[in-house]
Parts: C-alpha cells; sequence; structure tokens
C-alpha cells in the first residue's frame, strides 16, 4: 500500500465554482445498478455505524496517487491496474491475497523492465464487493429473485434469504477491506515486494510456461543490474518496497457515501473507502446518482466509456468531473470490444483532444470481450483480449494521444476461465478450474503473457 508520507506539494483549491455539493447530493438524482432494501431504517443504521468505523485509507495517500496519476498523463509512467471482477468474502484469505499481489508485482516487473519507465500499480481489491448487471432478477425453474449483486449487497444463492439486499452486508465488507488492506500493507512492508529477490515472486507456473525461460531471463537480467548498481552506490532500499493503491467500482452510493469524510488540514471530502473509484459504463449518465457522487469527492476519478458513449457526452464528463483541469483528476478507460475499437475509440480521442483537457487514457480489453458460450458459461477469449489492447496503442499512436495504461479482471490463481493464451485452453479446459461468481479472469500465467504482450507492442510502436 501507499507508504504514509504527505505528497510533496500542496493541493490547491478549485478554481471554478460548482453547484452545491453534500455527501446526500445523489439522492435527489436517478440511481441506476441501485439494489432495493425493504427496510430503510435498517439501512441508516447500517450506515451511522460505517460512519463511526475508521477510514480504509487515508487523504495523503489519495493525494500521493493523484501526483503519480498526474505523471501518468505526461507519459512519465504506465498504470497496471487489475484485480478481481468482483470479490467475494470467502476469498479473504492470505493466500488469495497474496497470489493476487505476487501476479501485480510479476506484472509490473516485466512493465518496469521492458518499458523503461515506472509503473503505477493498483489493485482491483480491498473493497471490489459490488457489481453492476444486466438485469433486476433472475428467473430459475419458474422462480424470480432479486440477481446477485455481489457480496456486500446479497448472496449467490438462489434463495429468498441470500438475495435479500442486506445492509449488515456493507459492515462486513469494510471488515474484509480492512484484513486484505492490513495483509497488503504487511507484505510489502516486510519486503514481499524486495526487488533484491525477484525470483521469490515466482509462481508455479514459472517451471512449466511456455514462457518460463524469458521470464527467467528477465528476473536475472534484473538482479544483476542491481547488483553492479549496489557494487559501485552502496544499498539502495528503496527497492525493498512498492508503493501499492485500491480501487473499486463506487458502485453501492450508501456504502461510498457513509465512507465519504472530511479530514483535518484539508479542504473538501474525501472518499476514504478507496484511494481510486471508478465510474462504470451503465451508471455514467450525466444527471445520473453516481456522476453527481464523484464531482464532489476529491480523489483521483475513473470513467469507464464503451461503443455508446457520445462525444459530448464524454465532453460534458469530463467538465462536471473535472472542472479545473487538475493533473492527475480524470482517467478514462475505454471498453470497446475488439471488433467497436477501431470504430468508436478514434472520435473519442479526437472528442477530448478538442476540450485541451488532461486526461489518461486507459484500455479496458476484458469487458467488451466477454461472450456467452452454448452451455451458458461465460468466457473471453485471449487472442481478442490482445487484440483489443494491440489496436489501442495504435490507435493512441495515429491520434496523436498515448495510452497510459492497461485495467484487467485477473487473479493469482490457476483458474480456466479464459480460453486460449500460451497453453492455448479449449473449452473442454473451462470446467477444470472455473471459479468465478460473475465475470472470467485472466490466470496468472495468461497475465503474465499480456504484460510481455504489453512490452512488445509499445516497442513496435515507439
Amino acid at each position: 500500500m501507499a507508504s504514509f508520507e504527505a505528497p510533496s506539494r500542496a493541493p490547491l483549491r478549485p478554481v471554478k465554482e460548482a453547484r452545491p455539493w453534500q455527501t446526500d447530493s445523489w439522492q435527489a438524482h436517478p440511481a441506476a445498478q441501485m439494489p432495493h432494501y425493504d427496510d430503510a431504517v435498517e439501512l441508516q443504521s447500517a450506515m451511522d455505524k460505517l460512519r463511526k468505523l475508521p477510514p480504509l485509507v487515508t487523504s495523503w495517500e489519495i493525494l500521493a496517487l493523484k501526483e503519480l496519476l498526474a505523471d501518468a498523463q505526461q507519459g512519465k509512467r504506465f498504470l497496471l491496474q487489475g484485480g478481481d471482477c468482483a470479490e467475494t468474502f470467502a476469498d479473504c484469505n492470505n493466500e488469495v491475497i497474496a497470489n493476487r499481489l505476487k501476479v501485480l508485482l510479476q506484472m509490473s516487473l516485466v512493465l518496469v523492465h521492458g518499458l523503461r519507465m515506472p509503473v503505477l500499480r493498483v489493485g482491483r481489491f480491498a473493497g471490489q464487493y459490488a457489481k453492476p448487471r444486466s438485469t433486476d432478477t433472475e428467473t430459475i425453474d419458474g422462480v424470480t429473485l432479486p440477481v446477485y449483486r455481489g457480496d456486500l449487497v446479497n448472496g449467490p444463492e438462489f434463495t429468498p434469504a441470500a438475495r435479500r439486499a442486506d445492509p449488515g452486508r456493507m459492515l462486513e465488507g469494510h471488515a474484509r477491506s480492512a484484513m486484505t488492506m492490513n495483509f497488503v500493507r504487511a507484505l510489502i512492508d516486510g519486503g514481499f515486494a524486495d526487488l533484491h529477490h525477484p525470483e521469490y515472486w515466482n509462481l508455479a507456473w514459472v517451471e512449466r510456461s511456455p514462457l518460463s525461460a524469458e521470464y527467467r531471463h528477465m528476473v536475472d537480467g534484473i538482479s544483476g543490474a542491481m547488483h553492479f548498481m549496489e557494487t559501485l552506490a552502496g544499498p539502495i532500499a528503496n527497492f525493498q518496497r512498492a508503493d501499492f493503491y485500491t480501487s473499486h467500482e463506487a458502485l453501492l452510493l450508501p456504502y461510498e457515501q457513509a465512507m465519504t469524510r472530511q479530514v483535518p488540514r484539508q479542504w473538501g471530502w474525501f472518499d476514504l473507502s478507496a484511494h481510486f473509484p471508478w465510474i462504470g459504463m451503465r451508471t455514467s449518465a450525466l444527471d445520473g446518482a453516481h456522476v453527481e457522487f464523484c464531482r464532489g469527492i476529491r480523489n483521483p476519478i475513473a470513467i469507464k466509456i464503451g461503443p455508446a458513449m457520445h462525444v459530448d457526452q464524454l465532453q460534458q464528463l469530463i467538465d462536471i468531473l473535472d472542472p479545473d483541469d487538475e493533473p492527475g483528476r480524470l482517467t478514462l478507460v475505454h471498453r470497446m470490444g475488439v471488433g467497436g475499437i477501431g470504430q468508436h475509440l478514434p472520435r473519442l480521442i479526437e472528442a477530448v483532444k478538442a476540450t485541451g483537457r488532461r486526461v489518461l487514457w486507459v484500455c479496458d480489453p476484458m469487458h467488451g470481450n466477454t461472450e456467452k458460450l452454448g452451455n451458458g458459461v461465460k468466457t473471453r477469449r485471449f487472442a481478442n483480449i490482445r487484440s483489443e489492447l494491440e489496436q489501442a496503442f495504435d490507435i493512441h499512436a495515429a491520434a496523436g494521444s498515448r495510452l497510459g495504461g492497461v485495467h484487467l479482471e485477473l487473479t493469482g490463481e490457476d483458474v480456466t476461465e479464459c480460453l486460449g493464451g500460451a497453453r492455448n485452453l479449449s473449452e473442454a479446459d473451462l470446467g477444470r478450474a472455473y471459479k468465478s461468481t460473475v465475470d472470467p479472469r485472466l490466470n496468472y500465467e495468461q497475465s503474465l503473457e499480456l504484460a510481455m504482450l504489453i512490452v512488445r507492442k509499445s516497442d513496435r510502436v515507439e
């Protein structure tokens, strides 16, 4: 997690006067993707309890991240954002958390070595417990119940009790997020990310992957370079740890509202449930509750944008969420699908260029490439993920823009949820270790392969 040091320069107050905002202003706006709570008193009680609990992140961590994102906007860093599609309370255990951190550290090692620039690591975890859904209900054998919206809202079991939106789950989500973050902090502060020993990050795939030789050569090269540098200059303590930040979709607004606080010696409001919240494609309406909530917090904000995004809508979103063109404030995560990125991304890049605003462009090659097989299982094809990402680099380069990061759904576990990759997983392989409760994720081998492909593609573009 980020180190506990104040940011290097004091943030400025906003230049433009915005309309009044409060933590509950969103309640006067249409709220998409929100569960129905059948007991308002119970909901209010849970929110009141959340307000009294300690924050999960700090304001100075948030402001430090914003400075790093500003560097990424200028091409001085590359953003690696990744983690589970939807965390579950059951996965809050040391092995899952450590493996998730390992694969992100391994990917960042590949990217730093290949891109020759610092990598900003942001995890999709310690709070990614709620998910948007296509429908409000689900019907099985003639029985209709509310859809599963993630462990922060209800349970996956198809029973009336499990599918009831339970406000008490927000308290459980806070506890699980705190435990996850505490363990990640302890791992990093204890030297888990020590670059003196990158070989310790190896997972089992290194022994049997077609990419193992390339990865081992990279690790050996880094170790040799560090030994040479320290022979000349002495021990370099900064290589013993890594900054790490958390993110999740700011979807369940009662939870986000209860975690939004004012802090001493800072103006404004901070959502202290995560460093880097984002607005999903389904909740980006200009007059919507989620945009209203996010415009008032000082965290850096990301917006997911898809093929249906209109040019004028995107420009207005930028005006609403970043009226002062603040460095590091706004990240645009495009998720077009392999067949749509060539048609839709260029017009949106030109629309943003016309505003003259600073944004960080990031590619999410996962969500636009989800498909359902004949047996009803959802999957993604590695070839499509790779192609969308490669097209993104080319499109940005042609438009005089810059792709500054990737946003991935992945896991450190040996799952079989996405087809293809170095081991060429087939439909028959999916049944072996398909564990996701919502969307298919890259496994650790596919994740490392994608990092290597990013480096190769970046070299070709440059």
